[in-house]
């Protein structure tokens, strides 16, 4: 939990939360785990979901799986994969919540979002 009364220097007790939202940071990964969200999925299943290669929602299983995002059941040759913490669910919830409340406002932003139609560096 964040807290006002302790004390934080960036990049000591952060680290760990900064890795956590560069693993959500990419929007492939985040459709993964939306889907994930409704349920236990195998590649096959993500892949004509999604509209992605088998090699491109790998790569994203493999980087979410190791971070510890998600967990993979094997059932025979097959691979289940499903997110690893009910906590997770509820962390993008709250994202979803905070961005529908900001008006996506953050989407914005002149480091990491789109910019607005027309709109160039300077803006913000």
């Amino acid at each position: 939990m964040i807290s006002d009364a302790v004390p934080v220097r960036p990049g000591e007790d952060l680290l760990p939360a900064a890795a956590l939202f560069r693993g959500l940071a990419d929007p492939t990964r985040l459709a993964i785990l939306r889907r994930l969200a409704d349920g236990e999925a195998r590649v096959v299943d993500l892949t004509a979901e999604l509209g992605l290669a088998q090699s491109t929602v790998s790569a994203h299983l493999a980087c979410l799986r190791g971070c510890g995002l998600i967990s993979g059941r094997p059932q025979g040759r097959q691979m289940f994969y499903a997110l690893a913490r009910p906590e997770l669910l509820d962390l993008l919830t709250a994202a979803e919540g905070f961005l529908a409340a900001t008006g996506h406002q953050v989407a914005l932003c002149p480091n990491y979002g789109t910019p607005a139609p027309g709109c160039t560096e300077s803006c913000g």
